[in-house]
């Protein structure tokens, strides 16, 4: 197939031509009435609703034919009759019937007739008015759909590529589940979009990634990028399963009593060991970003400790090094959805985005700012570029302070040595409430406050020499903003929203299939410090070629954790710590020498314990300004400012703990 000429600006090339010719021949006054914006012209009341079912071309479920996705369908009925074709927006998901979408947790329903009658989320109501086709697909193995989930390989993706490449002509889709009667996509254009939350979003990453030619863009929602990265962190476990759980989690009771090889593929190639496996790769996005052809609109929480920002950074970068078209938002929520944070902006630019991307108009969201990011509830800014420009690594390092454990942040190499044990039974939030305090579970090393504002963006690394007590042995690294701040509450249930009585309605509505949604509000809290930034490893995994290794107790490695992409300011007057620590509760497992019982007397005697070499240890983290900017807000003397990071209150949000299985997408 022959690849698509890029282009440096964000205009698809035939709008441009119409753009020039435009110019040439009409009237000032007829180029200004070039449409810039669809309306809501079309009956979402004689909408056409139909179902067809998609031949994906594999056969997961081994029984002998091909297996066959559901597509719901819901497109507007005037442009079919005067024989105008129309673009799609495509939801791909493996939780229409299982759990649901959306904050209110939405299911498809149907007629008696299998047709669709509600269809989750906004999208329809909104959009199809407004000349667009929705669609949405069921994920193999879940709902109406054959096959088996596989979690992000081939049979994930291949269940929406397939249903891009009919509706661009090249594939096959059946009027049944099991019938003979072709169904053709006549109707549109072939140019589509797709949009989702969680594992929606992963699988528009995932299709993106294969390249379809008729993917023109992507909205990925605190999305995964790598599955390896949502299941470990550098050899360290997120979580005490593997996929297989979580397939069985979403598939129909028909897929699960067919499904039963496919499961054992996903235990067998997934080893607790936290190894990387083909199985990985094949579910590795990022490595394929060359091939995508999309643009990329993400949004993301910078507190999602579900699908973590780890799966923005690499991603992000990829697509940037591959020049692919960009836009993202990032947010102060944990995993949630932009409805339900930003509503009013959110539907808006989304509106925006899609005239452009699927319909061509001229409407200027491609000259507006790349990035905009919440820098407090509610409170917004914007970046030409993310990272902005001017941004450049400064390498941090760790210096020994008059107390144990309690050291000095700061560009010069320290000496000496810091000791720290594992405690499982402590986090983040622990150690940062006594970052000034020596304890025996972590090692911290502050900044004196801040003479002037400094913003972090981007994607930091800390490299670690530690000698271990033990044959296994976890790492946290953090970074702190040490001072008194209010911010979304992310621990809490909400994740940083709390949802309201009232509704708001988003587009037209049936009996079936309302436009109105709860509404929601920022949820906050005071603190006395911000974690912003957080990356974990299993030190056996120091080599970085994907597998690991029992330690040598006594013996010195070196490893570098590669920490989450953020952007934040440490205002004036506050601190920021680096602390690195053990196990971090909630949000790593802990090694298998902390899960021992340990001996009577001793409640650390079979724990880990850590000696960090701090003359090889530091903290690569980007600045907006890079060194210098570092070294001027920490030069000074600390009475020369407000010392804000000495008052409000002392702690953190409450442990942000995950439960033993979480599900990408589920609640928000």
């Amino acid at each position: 197939m022959p690849k698509r000429t890029r282009f440096t600006t964000w205009r698809p090339l035939a709008t441009a031509a119409v753009a020039a010719l435009t110019a040439t021949l009409l009237t000032p006054a007829a180029a200004d009435a070039a449409p810039r914006e669809s309306l809501p012209v079309h009956s979402y009341d004689d909408a056409i609703r139909e179902a067809v079912w998609v031949d994906t071309g594999l056969d997961e479920d081994r029984d002998g034919r091909t297996d066959r996705v559901a597509v719901d369908i819901v497109r507007p009925r005037e442009p079919a009759q005067r024989g105008r074709k129309v673009p799609v927006i495509m939801d791909a998901s493996p939780y229409y019937s299982c759990c649901g979408r959306g904050n209110e947790s939405q299911k498809k329903t149907y007629d008696a007739n299998g047709r669709i009658v509600g269809m989750p989320l906004f999208y329809d109501n909104y959009f199809v008015p407004r000349g667009y086709a929705v669609v949405g697909v069921d994920l193999a193995g879940t709902n109406r759909s054959d096959g088996c989930v596989d979690v992000g390989g081939r049979s994930d993706v291949q269940s929406a590529k397939a249903v891009v490449d009919w509706l661009n002509g090249r594939g096959r889709a059946y009027t049944t589940r099991t019938g003979t009667e072709r169904a053709r996509a006549g109707w549109t254009n072939g140019r589509t979009g797709m949009i989702g939350k969680s594992w929606d979003g992963t699988i528009a990453n995932g299709v993106a990634a294969t390249g379809v030619e008729g993917l023109e863009t992507i909205v990925p929602i605190a999305a995964i990028s790598s599955w390896y990265d949502y299941y470990f962190s550098q050899g360290a476990p997120l979580y005490d399963s593997g996929p297989e759980w979580l397939s069985d989690y979403v598939e129909s009771p028909d897929a699960r009593a067919r499904c039963a090889a496919v499961q054992r593929e996903l235990v067998e190639g997934a080893p607790r060991t936290g190894d990387r496996t083909p199985l990985w790769t094949e579910r590795d996005y990022v490595r394929a970003a060359r091939k995508v052809r999309a643009s990329v609109f993400l949004v993301h929480g910078m507190q999602d400790l579900n699908v973590r920002m780890q799966h923005v950074g690499p991603w992000w970068d990829a697509l940037a090094k591959n020049g692919v078209r960009r836009k993202i938002w990032l947010s102060q929520t944990g995993h949630v959805d932009p409805f339900d944070f930003r509503r009013d902006t959110w539907v808006r630019t989304l509106h925006r985005w899609f005239d452009h991307e699927l319909l061509g108009h001229d409407n200027g969201v491609d000259r507006e700012p790349m990035a905009d990011i919440e820098r407090r509830p509610d409170q917004w800014v914007t970046s030409t570029a993310w990272p902005p420009r001017g941004t450049r690594t400064a390498t941090l390092r760790p210096a020994k302070g008059t107390e144990a454990g309690v050291g000095a942040l700061g560009l010069r190499r320290g000496e000496g040595t810091e000791t720290f044990t594992d405690d499982p039974r402590l986090g983040e939030t622990d150690w940062a409430d006594r970052v000034d305090t020596p304890t025996p579970d972590k090692a911290g090393f502050v900044t004196g406050p801040l003479t002037r504002d400094l913003r972090l963006a981007g994607s930091s690394q800390v490299t670690v020499t530690a000698t271990p007590s033990t044959p296994a042995a976890h790492l946290s690294a953090v970074l702190v903003d040490l001072g008194p701040d209010t911010i979304r509450d992310y621990a809490d249930d909400g994740e940083g929203v709390t949802t309201l009585t009232e509704r708001t309605c988003w587009g037209a509505s049936t009996a079936g299939d309302s436009s109105c949604y709860r509404e929601t509000r920022a949820r906050t809290t005071d603190v006395g410090h911000t974690v912003v930034s957080r990356g974990w490893a299993d030190l056996g995994h120091h080599a970085g070629d994907g597998t690991g290794e029992p330690l040598t107790p006594g013996e010195r490695y070196t490893i570098t954790l590669d920490l989450a992409a953020t952007d934040h300011v440490v205002p004036r007057g506050h601190r920021l710590a680096l602390i690195v620590a053990g196990t971090d509760r909630g949000l790593i497992d802990p090694p298998p020498s902390s899960r021992v019982r340990p001996s009577r007397g001793d409640p650390h005697a079979d724990a880990p314990s850590l000696t960090l070499d701090l003359a090889r240890t530091s903290a690569r983290v980007p600045f907006a300004g890079g060194a210098a900017a570092f070294a001027r807000a920490t030069a000074g003397s600390p009475a020369e400012v407000t010392d804000s990071a000495s008052g409000g209150t002392p702690n953190g949000v409450d442990r942000p703990g995950v439960t033993a299985h979480r599900v990408p997408g589920e609640a928000r």
